[in-house]
């Protein structure tokens, strides 16, 4: 996005250069980057980046109003709601589009949100790997509100562990060593010294959870929530009969607590007017469906990693749905083919981190993870075979 930094980049860029870093991102955990990480940073100027900010303070605006819990009463679904919500999430994430509007002018739109962790760990060792294996610049970096590796990290810290002991707090996921973001587990624990638990792995006794570490029992005070619901559904009997445990009466903190999952999604988006977040509703409120459908993205509440989106609506997709309430229909943006790249230009997505420390008014910027596609969609499934797209981040000019 950066002229000069494309060009600077790509002129000095090697194969050779690109398969060490690789081997030193995947030093911290042989095996356990199982996602393509692409071969370029995307470069931000200090213009856009305020844009995107801009957008983010305005979505912070409703989350942190007065009535924020009743507009999205009816966003968690009845069958997966736990008890002992909190007051905010701790953990939000934006995703913007890098865009072409109506002038050709590049700009951020927003595509989806989450009030649920990402790869906070991971891009800290990331972010390190990549200032120093491609000689990048010190007026860039992927720090946002004056942070640092250090003091990102503390805050890190103070909002997952809090006032407990280390091997109180604990990463939950569903099967964990599967996961394709297991390099973040796995970081986590490196940087905040927290293990990893399974689902199936929880004991519980009365109101309290245990998981046996040495063959002892280890009470969980605060669980740092890894596991997506609607994964949980999809999951064996077993599992799923294990799961019911979190839908019980604990004594334990979330750290976020799952049913922000649901209030901080694509079901927040028709309540956001800005000019950097498209045109939403909820299916279930368009009287007229517009004429021209094709600029329109179809989109189920309810699923994760793009799945059930669909990208060129016609009326027959509109007539399919059989739930209108558990849907939006997004006003379609443009991704700009902004990257230039050996074999053609990329599109590229930046999310944003932010992060709601206990006893604070609003949540605030801290770092981002980028990525690069060639496909139709952001996402692996859509750029096999294909190179310089993948995991990435954003480096901001300071």
């Amino acid at each position: 996005m950066v002229a000069l930094m494309r060009k600077w980049f790509n002129e000095n860029f090697t194969a050779e250069k690109y398969k060490a870093y690789l081997e030193k991102l995947n030093a911290i955990h042989p095996g356990g980057l199982d996602f393509r990480v692409a071969e370029t940073p995307v470069f931000v100027d200090k213009a856009f980046t305020s844009k995107m900010i801009s957008a983010c303070e305005s979505i912070v605006d409703v989350i942190t109003q007065y009535n924020f819990k009743s507009l999205t009463a009816h966003s968690v679904p009845h069958d997966i709601k736990v008890p002992g919500e909190n007051d905010h999430s701790h953990f939000i994430a934006f995703d913007f589009g890098i865009c072409e509007n109506e002038k050709g002018e590049l700009e951020p739109q927003l595509i989806e949100m989450q009030g649920f962790p990402t790869l906070f760990a991971y891009q800290v060792y990331h972010t390190e790997v990549t200032k120093k294996h491609f000689d990048i610049p010190a007026n860039y970096d992927a720090y946002l509100g004056g942070y640092n590796k250090e003091t990102y990290l503390q805050l890190l810290k103070e909002i997952i562990v809090k006032d407990v002991d280390p091997e109180n707090a604990i990463l939950l996921e569903i099967l964990p060593h599967k996961q394709k973001t297991r390099i973040d587990f796995y970081c986590t624990e490196y940087y905040l010294h927290i293990p990893i638990v399974c689902l199936t792995e929880l004991i519980k006794e009365g109101r309290k959870l245990f998981y046996l570490k040495d063959g002892k029992k280890i009470e969980v005070k605060r669980i740092y929530n890894r596991v997506i619901f609607d994964d949980l559904q999809q999951q064996s009997a077993e599992i799923q009969e294990q799961g019911k445990i979190l839908f019980e009466e604990l004594d334990v903190q979330w750290v976020p607590h799952p049913n922000w999952f649901y209030r901080i999604s694509k079901f927040t988006l028709p309540y956001i007017n800005h000019p950097y977040v498209p045109e939403t509703k909820f299916l279930s409120d368009v009287k007229k469906m517009p004429a021209d459908l094709e600029n329109y993205v179809l989109k189920p509440l309810f699923s994760f990693a793009g799945q059930g989106v669909v990208i060129d609506v016609t009326k027959e997709d509109i007539e399919k749905v059989k739930d209108p309430h558990n849907w939006i229909l997004q006003r379609k943006v443009k991704y700009a083919d902004v990257i230039k790249t050996p074999d053609g230009p990329a599109k590229a997505e930046i999310r944003i981190f932010y992060f709601w420390k206990d006893g604070e008014q609003r949540p605030i910027p801290t770092q981002n993870l980028a990525r690069i596609s060639k496909g139709k969609m952001i996402g692996v499934r859509y750029n096999k075979d294909k190179e310089w797209v993948g995991g990435s981040l954003a480096l901001f000019e300071q």
